[in-house]
């Protein structure tokens, strides 16, 4: 951590300074600047404390719907009252801090995280229960894009393994949230969520001193910027690509969103199962998700990340088509199959965008990891809506057939890592 804080040498990577390193350059990836690991590793850290604290709130929908006696289609809605506030808000922050830079908002947007879960565990009333996932969905809304963004700084030119370990911390805090959740809320009751607020201020201290070294390297990156850049690739390459992108990103979190918001819900209504082992479950699968997002993205800086992507959103259909067919033990390994496979897409996506647009990280960061938290609550309010009409069954046969939609990766530019060949047809002439 003193490195984070303490650290004077500039790390500057060609796309981080306004110019694309050529993608045919042999040039090792290591040589472009030295990866900062420590800054990495707190910055994958505090992604794990952030996202454990934000899928308690998944980990307890069992309970708040017994308490507050909600709908399906109500507790969709706290899902999208979540999504929807970080989804707005995140392309946002990445716009504005893509010109002004603001890396001390790091640790004010956790403040919000801490404010959203005090509240959540006094909530009198589902309005106030709203409000309370909004505050946390605020407080996302600043973490994420900029959190993306000095992970790409302290890269070192290898922006996949970057995505990947700043993922990683987020699935694994995600999978910890419903181990927890399952042996302290569900135990205790919901005044406990309170508790959570430590691992809040835990993460406020790490960012105070990410925030340092994010604002010393601002500094060297001014100095290093160069001001002859031109585009890589031409305004209607772009364009296609990250529309590709989108419909594929929102193949993936619909489907997503079917297993975070509703696994459980499945598990007891299927399989006849108690609400803890149900719980437990969830936690597997997103365990799985973590693993998935941890080779993703070293992979895409190896082989390419256009041959990631179609594998990852097209490779789970045959698994997702068998899972509602299938008895309790198949349920549970064809669900890791599809988190390992499926969640290895994103790191490849983010870094995919970013490479189309390398001076504006900050708003795709934003406008991607956005995407992803709105698509996931529109799909849970949708797919509450659906399990409430036709039952909860129904809602994982027609989400099967959501990794189709994989085929329009065919469509995408075929951008190689560095030290591999380009297809010049990618490139403005």
């Amino acid at each position: 951590m003193n490195e984070i804080a303490s650290s004077a040498q500039p790390l500057v990577t060609n796309a981080e300074a306004g110019t694309v390193p050529p993608l045919s350059s042999t040039a090792p990836v290591a040589a472009i600047s030295r990866t900062r690991y420590s800054v990495l590793g707190a910055v994958s850290f505090v992604h794990v404390l952030n996202d454990m604290m934000q899928s308690v709130i998944l980990a307890i929908y069992p309970l708040l719907k017994g308490e507050f006696e909600l709908s399906f289609f109500q507790i969709g809605a706290i899902t999208l009252t979540f999504q929807m506030t970080a989804s707005l808000l995140q392309p946002v922050v990445g716009i504005v801090t893509d010109k002004h830079p603001l890396p001390y908002s790091l640790p004010i947007g956790m403040c919000f995280t801490l404010a959203g879960l005090l509240l959540l565990s006094v909530a009198p009333s589902y309005p106030i229960l709203l409000l309370s996932v909004g505050l946390i969905g605020c407080g996302s809304s600043v973490f994420h894009p900029e959190s993306s963004r000095v992970a790409r700084m302290a890269s070192g030119g290898r922006y996949g393994m970057a995505q990947s370990v700043f993922q990683i911390g987020g699935n694994v805090g995600q999978a910890l949230g419903p181990l927890l959740a399952a042996g302290v809320v569900l135990t205790l009751g919901r005044s406990h969520v309170g508790w959570f607020g430590l691992a809040a201020l835990l993460g406020i201290v790490v960012l105070l001193q990410v925030s340092r070294w994010y604002s010393h390297h601002i500094k060297e990156r001014v100095r290093k910027r160069l001001p002859s850049d031109q585009p890589m690739f031409s305004a209607a390459v772009v364009r296609r690509t990250i529309s590709v992108l989108m419909v594929l990103m929102f193949s993936k979190f619909f489907y997503l969103a079917s297993i975070s918001s509703y696994y459980e819900f499945y598990l007891i209504h299927h399989f006849g199962l108690s609400m803890t082992a149900a719980t437990h479950l969830l936690a597997v699968f997103l365990m799985a998700v973590a693993a998935g997002t941890l080779i993703g993205g070293p992979i895409g800086d190896r082989i390419g990340r256009k041959q990631v992507i179609w594998f990852s959103i097209l490779g789970i259909a045959p698994f997702t088509l068998l899972l509602p067919h299938v008895g309790l033990a198949w349920t549970v390994g064809l669900s890791i199959v599809i988190g390992v496979v499926l969640a290895s897409a994103f790191p490849a996506i983010i870094v995919y965008a970013q490479d189309m647009m390398p001076y504006r990280v900050g708003m795709i960061s934003g406008m991607f990891y956005g995407l992803s938290f709105g698509l996931g609550g529109l799909g849970a309010a949708v797919l509450g809506v659906v399990a409430d009409h036709f039952g909860i069954v129904f809602v994982y046969q027609i989400c099967a057939f959501l990794p189709l939609l994989g085929l329009l990766a065919v469509f995408l530019p075929d951008v190689r890592p560095p030290g591999h060949e380009s297809i010049p047809a990618a490139r403005t002439g």
